[in-house]
This record gives C-alpha cells, sequence and structure tokens, in this order.
C-alpha cells in the first residue's frame, strides 16, 4: 500500500485546525494536528511529515522559534506560515527563519491546495537535488570523507589549501574520526598524487620493529635482519608518509624522527651512511602534543616542526547532520560485502542514531550499521537490529517481563534522548511535557546521567 504524504498542523484555534486538516484528509494527504509547540515536538519526534502547517502566534511559544526547531529535527521538512496579518515584515522574518511560503488567516482552500501542491514538487525537486550533491561530493578528490555538514565543509576547504603545499601537517582528532582518510585526501590533493601514500602506526610495534619499518636496517642490524631492507620514507619516493599516533614514539625515535624533517635524510638501523629522502610527511595524534611536551612525553623541538600546519579533524557529535549521508555509505559498503538486500534504516532507527553519543565516532557509527545489517531480517534497519548499548544507557530493549522495570526502562531511554537533544532542562521539561521539578525527580529517581 503506498504510503501518503504526510502534512503536520500546528494551530491552536480548534475551528481552523479541524478544517484544514479535514480538508487536506480529503484531498488525500496523511493529516497530524498539534495544538501547541509541545505537542508539534513531540509528533515531530515521533514520524516524519513532508510538510508542516504552522500559526505564528501559538499558546505556549513562538511559531517562528518553532519552525527553526522542526527544520533542525529534519531539514527535509518544508514549513507553511499561517498568520493573521500579512505585512512585509512578518513574512521576511518568516523567510528569513526558513519558511517555504506563508498563508493568510481566513484561509482559502484553493489557494491553500495551490501552495501545497506547490510545496511538494519544490520538496522533491530538493531531496533529488541534495541526493546529486551527495553523489557529486563523493566523486571528488576527497574520496571516502562522506558528509556536507559545515564542519565538514570547513575540513575540505582547509584541505584545498594544505594539500597544494609540501609543508608537513599535524591532524589531531579524537579517536574513531577518520584522520586516515583526511591524511589520503590530502595526499590525492596535493601536486604528487601519483605518487605513494604508505601509512605507519606509532603505537602497535617494539621499537626496533618501528624504526625498521620507518628507517629501514641494514643485514645484521637486529635478530633476523637477514637482509638491507628500505623503509617507508625511501618507499614512498616524494609521496606521503602517514604516521598514525605519532604521540606514542618513543624519545628516542622522536630524536630520529626530527632529522628525518629537518635535513630531509635518514641512517637505516645499523648504518651510518645517511639517504636522502622527499617524502612529505601527515602526522596525527589524539593527545594534546603541547601538553605532552610540558610533561616531557614528547620533544619540544619536533613538536614546533610538526605544529606548523594543524588541521582538527571534527567529532561525530559536531557533524549530526552528516549521519544519514554516513549510514547511506556504510550501508552500501556492508551489503555489498554481505550480499544482503537492506535498503535503508526506518525513521525511528535514525532518530536513535542521531541522538546517539558516539563516543567512538564514525568508526563506532561504521561498526553499528555492520551489526545491524547482519541483524536485519527485511529491507530495512530497526531500532532492534542497531547495537543493545547503543545510547549508553543500557539495554534497547529490557532484559525483564516485569511491567513496571520495562517502563522505567523506556522512561530511562526517552528522557536520556530529550536531555542530549535539548540541554536546558526547562525546556526539556516542556518537550516532555513535565513539571521541571518532575523532571529532576525522574532523573534522580531513574539513575539518569546527565
Amino acid at each position: 500500500m503506498k504510503k501518503l504524504p504526510a502534512i503536520l498542523i500546528v494551530e491552536d484555534e480548534v475551528v481552523i485546525r479541524t478544517t484544514l486538516s479535514e480538508f487536506l484528509t480529503s484531498e488525500g494527504f496523511d493529516v497530524a494536528e498539534a495544538a501547541n509547540v509541545g505537542e508539534a515536538l513531540a509528533l515531530a519526534q515521533q514520524r516524519d511529515f513532508q510538510v508542516a502547517l504552522c500559526d505564528v502566534q501559538l499558546p505556549d511559544g513562538d511559531g517562528i522559534a518553532l519552525l527553526r526547531r522542526l527544520q533542525q529535527l529534519d531539514p527535509n521538512l518544508f514549513v507553511l506560515v499561517i498568520t493573521s496579518y500579512a505585512t512585509v515584515e512578518n513574512a521576511v522574518e518568516a523567510f528569513h527563519a526558513g519558511a517555504a511560503d506563508y498563508l493568510v488567516k481566513p484561509v482559502l482552500f484553493e489557494d491553500l491546495r495551490h501552495k501545497i501542491d506547490r510545496l511538494f514538487r519544490f520538496r522533491q525537486l530538493y531531496v533529488e537535488n541534495q541526493a546529486l550533491r551527495r553523489e557529486l561530493s563523493r566523486q571528488d578528490s576527497f574520496g571516502e570523507i562522506v558528509g556536507s555538514s559545515i564542519p565538514i565543509r570547513e575540513a575540505q576547504a582547509s584541505i584545498r589549501k594544505i594539500a597544494v603545499t609540501r609543508s608537513n601537517v599535524l591532524l589531531e582528532g579524537e579517536s574513531g574520526t577518520g584522520k586516515e582518510l583526511f591524511a589520503r585526501a590530502i595526499h590525492r590533493a596535493g601536486p604528487n598524487a601519483s605518487e605513494r601514500f604508505l601509512a605507519a602506526n606509532c603505537a602497535t610495534m617494539p621499537v626496533e620493529l618501528l624504526e625498521s619499518q620507518l628507517f629501514g636496517h641494514r643485514k645484521g642490524a637486529f635478530a633476523g635482519a637477514e637482509s638491507d631492507q628500505q623503509g617507508v620514507f625511501h618507499h614512498a619516493g616524494e609521496g606521503t608518509v602517514f604516521l598514525d599516533d605519532v604521540a606514542q614514539l618513543p624519545l628516542g625515535t622522536q630524536a630520529k624522527l626530527l632529522r628525518v624533517i629537518e635535513h630531509q635524510e635518514v641512517v637505516p638501523l645499523g648504518g651510518v651512511e645517511p639517504q636522502s629522502i622527499s617524502a612529505r610527511i601527515v602526522a596525527s595524534t589524539t593527545r594534546d602534543l603541547a601538553q605532552e611536551v610540558s610533561e616531557g612525553r614528547f620533544q619540544e623541538d619536533l613538536f614546533y616542526r610538526l605544529n606548523g600546519v594543524k588541521m582538527r579533524i571534527p567529532p561525530l557529535h559536531e557533524r549530526l547532520d552528516d549521519i544519514p549521508e554516513l549510514v547511506d555509505s556504510f550501508l552500501g559498503k556492508h551489503t555489498a560485502k554481505m550480499g544482503k538486500r537492506v535498503s535503508g534504516v526506518d525513521s525511528e532507527t535514525m532518530r536513535l542514531l542521531m541522538s546517539a553519543r558516539w563516543k567512538g565516532n564514525v568508526r563506532q557509527l561504521d561498526n553499528a550499521i555492520e551489526r545491524a545489517v547482519i541483524m536485519c531480517e527485511g529491507t530495512q534497519i530497526r531500532p532492534q537490529d542497531l547495537p543493545p548499548d547503543l545510547l549508553g544507557v543500557g539495554q534497547l530493549l529490557p532484559a525483564t517481563d516485569d511491567l513496571r522495570s520495562a517502563r522505567e526502562h523506556y522512561e530511562r531511554l526517552h528522557i536520556s534522548r530529550v536531555l542530549r537533544q535539548c540541554p536546558d532542562k526547562r525546556e526539556a521539561a516542556k518537550r516532555l511535557r513535565l513539571g521541571l521539578s518532575s523532571l529532576y525527580r525522574k532523573i534522580e529517581d531513574l539513575g539518569i546521567e546527565v
């Protein structure tokens, strides 16, 4: 059965709201009604709407502010503002807030139908345009960097400026943010993109093996060194060497790396003659290198050599708008690998993904989607397919048949989600339709971590 286009009506006058609802229902739309800001936000969090009709004057808030909140929840939602007074100032304010059009009371059905049809046509073009832009962005030199949020666009702009130089680069970011992807993007957008990109993890092997990997070794330099071997700095040629987690380098190795940067040469383990190298260095760290220097764990000279061109990689919680695109990308990767026909995620699952904590950043999201594809039995991922501890507040489904425990479990999940989306407890209490004191009592009784 084909799903009907969904419209949300936000109007406090019962007669007007009911009349609009009856007319739009008769015209073949799936209509939901809200009498105030709180009801509108609750409905918008529970289901998806394509268009919203929103009165400017509401009993518990401003319709323009509600418009902004609705579009934060769903950027693809088009809002039609209803006002009693058609002034230039009202219209300008509504359009600046993101309204797609506006109507003046009393609403004429013919005018309403014309504007609704126009909005749905425009919305379809907008959604198709956004999809095309995402596809084009995936085909540019940034490769696997998925996203079109402001932090990602700013990062891409930085890459364009950084890449054209041969300067060494330091990437700072939390674990799981995809620092190697950004390093590869810098390499691909640079003047030596055809040369090699070689990566070395500075924290995963003994010092002797790490230095051998970086600088090479001569036969007999250590047990097992049966022949001469070149290191990654030599093999990279004029390409890029990516040093992942550079803060983990031992101090002795840091001194050797400093020589590489200052003199563009390496001395293999067991050797005496330096070898010239010309590779560019892109290093990454999850730690504050300035703090590491002050505590004596990182060489100050090396810090200044690496810190000249620095770029911060945004964590996932700063780029939540990218989650739908990232989910699409990870779905494509994992369904192809597993041969499963999973086409997407349902709206409830997407809301859960958008409100999760993501301490493990993009890597954690990738793992969550991989697990969900494995568990999914249909064509769309549902909440029960996600990792049970995704929200960081226990299992999605309670491990008990006791109704009271199950109710408390759901309340804990729901209140935690609202508090993450709305840290202002007074505003969160309004959205939950609780008194502020009741919300504080719930937080304490349910053991919710704020």
